[in-house]
């Protein structure tokens, strides 16, 4: 519930993407915001105001002359903490950037003074005319924010031009992002993630790796990224997908994922190792795959680099540093052990024992560990864990 006490206004122009504005009003009211809906009477011959009162639990405005709504353009902007556009059609686009105040969407967007974020769809000859662009750029110098469009499909048929809403995914992060940046010290700031493990490759095709899926670092990522930061993670081999807005970097082995860190870490304010690097590999590698028929295998290994210890004199002055130590016994005191060590600020200590925590699990219990504090966390999503430790570095920034 990301988004509680905040409050958007959404704004339904008359396009097809209509239908996947029903997905992003769903997901911003299940974030915890309150979503007033209002729709042009174009946007009423694509979706009506039943579906959105269902998907919002709020009544849904769509004239300046619905009872009681006199006033609807000022109450509502007042109230807001965000005004939305999507789909934001080019007739809309051109009647906002033109101060036009014809229905109650535009008047609510000439009487503004909450933020505003539009999603333009529209056919790609229309979103790359002269016009279109024009009109765009005289928006986004007013301050309003734009998020798309994207690449694909469109009503009439394939496209390979900007013109396509972007999914309601991109469009809920953005509005998460813009609804919380102001709040966050992160705003603003790099924060560079660790994520998954890493593979030590025995010949051409077995490698020595652990369970990790990427999750954890996912979801920090992402974390960082509704905060406003600006974000890189380092992922290692996993299926998951990266989160929206992260830049992403792909490594195999704890040497690239060495590699990786050295090269973002100076610009970083903020750095979270929830990566899991094998912690050996194997003393020769050999070019050739060992047939099963030539019996036993024995591989003598060696340990690899410790990534995180060898970044404690090259961090940024003034940055915060969050390790992960993931322990079957013993686990406060060799968290502590860590946390000395390697000059940590926090160190989020999980065990690998305990039900729907560690490894390949969308969950998580974990305790953030400072040099004066102990947080217990207990089982919960790992985003909702990732928001935790957030919390916790943002007041050492």
């Amino acid at each position: 519930m990301t988004l509680s006490r905040r409050r958007v206004v959404l704004g339904v122009s008359g396009g097809i993407a209509c239908y996947k504005v029903c997905t992003v009003a769903r997901r911003l009211t299940e974030m915890g915001a309150a979503v007033d809906v209002i729709l042009t009477s174009a946007a009423r011959e694509f979706v009506g105001p039943t579906t959105f009162e269902a998907l919002t639990h709020r009544p849904v405005l769509t004239s300046l002359w619905d009872r009681d709504a006199a006033l609807a353009h000022i109450q509502l902007d007042r109230a807001a903490d965000l005004i939305v556009v999507a789909p934001a059609t080019a007739n809309l686009i051109a009647r906002a950037a033109g101060g036009i105040a014809d229905d109650l969407l535009t008047a609510l967007l000439l009487a503004k003074t909450a933020p505003v974020l539009i999603a333009p769809a529209m056919n790609d000859k229309m979103f790359a005319h002269d016009a279109t662009q024009a009109n765009l750029a005289t928006l986004e110098r007013r301050g309003w924010a734009v998020v798309g469009p994207d690449i694909g499909p469109l009503a009439e048929g394939d496209s390979d031009e900007p013109g396509r809403m972007s999914e309601p995914d991109v469009v809920v992060a953005a509005v998460e992002r813009a609804l919380r940046a102001k709040d966050s010290r992160l705003a603003g700031r790099k924060v560079l993630v660790t994520g998954g493990p890493t593979r030590e490759s025995l010949d051409p095709v077995r490698v020595v790796t652990n369970r990790s899926s990427g999750r954890m670092g996912r979801d920090l990522a992402a974390a960082a990224y509704a905060r406003g930061a600006d974000v890189t993670l380092i992922l290692g081999p996993s299926n998951i997908t990266p989160p929206i807005g992260v830049r992403v970097v792909r490594i195999e082995s704890t040497a690239e994922l060495q590699s990786a860190v050295e090269e973002h870490l100076g610009a970083a304010d903020l750095l979270v190792m929830a990566a899991a690097p094998a912690d050996y590999g194997p003393v020769q590698y050999s070019p050739d795959k060992r047939p099963r028929a030539n019996g036993p295998y024995d591989v003598s290994m060696t340990p690899t680099a410790d990534v995180l210890l060898a970044t404690r004199d090259r961090r940024k002055p003034g940055s915060v540093t969050v390790g992960f130590a993931l322990e079957t016994n013993d686990g406060n005191q060799r968290a502590r052990q860590k946390l000395k060590a390697k000059d940590l600020d926090l160190i989020v200590l999980n065990l690998a024992n305990e039900e729907g925590a560690g490894f390949e699990t969308d969950t998580n219990k974990v305790t953030i560990i400072s040099r004066t504090t102990e947080e217990a966390v207990p089982l919960l999503p790992k985003r909702e864990v990732a928001e935790k430790v957030l919390d916790a570095a943002e007041r050492l920034l």
